[in-house]
């Protein structure tokens, strides 16, 4: 039986959780997701899961935080003052702030909270400090 190794193109279906059962995202309904094996498109675990499996195989792995988007950084949650941002922002909980900083690098911001003139922001990734886990079907070796 041929089994996927790195540098295989394959196809995989899978769907995406939060350890809650909360759904991050899913290819069932569409086309499998296109990757060669070892080109870091994916996270690393999840392609390190697909090296040994056959097509037809399904599994299902947990990616803990710290191999995924990381553990929370409580340095990365910040307080600005509301005039520190572009007036023609319209605020709101879950707002996604994009700045560019003094060497050309793209920072992201997720609004957590406002209480008048103050916005918290947190830098961290939205996934970071969650476990992942994935049902992976591989549907073909190329």
């Amino acid at each position: 039986m041929i089994t996927a190794k790195v540098g295989d193109k394959v196809r995989v279906h899978y769907t995406a959780t939060l350890a809650d059962g909360t759904e991050l995202d899913s290819s069932r309904d569409r086309e499998p997701l296109e990757l060669r094996v070892g080109d870091g498109v994916m996270l690393p675990d999840f392609e390190d899961a697909v090296v040994g499996m056959f097509a037809g195989e399904r599994k299902t792995i947990v990616i803990p935080c710290e191999s995924a988007y990381g553990e929370h950084d409580a340095a990365m949650d910040l307080t600005v003052s509301r005039d520190a941002l572009p007036e023609h922002f319209e605020l709101a909980v879950g707002t996604v702030l994009r700045a560019q900083g003094p060497e050309g690098e793209t920072a992201t911001f997720t609004v957590t909270a406002i209480e008048g003139e103050t916005v918290m922001i947190d830098g961290n990734h939205p996934l970071a400090g969650h476990d992942l886990r994935f049902e992976l079907e591989l549907v073909e070796i190329a």
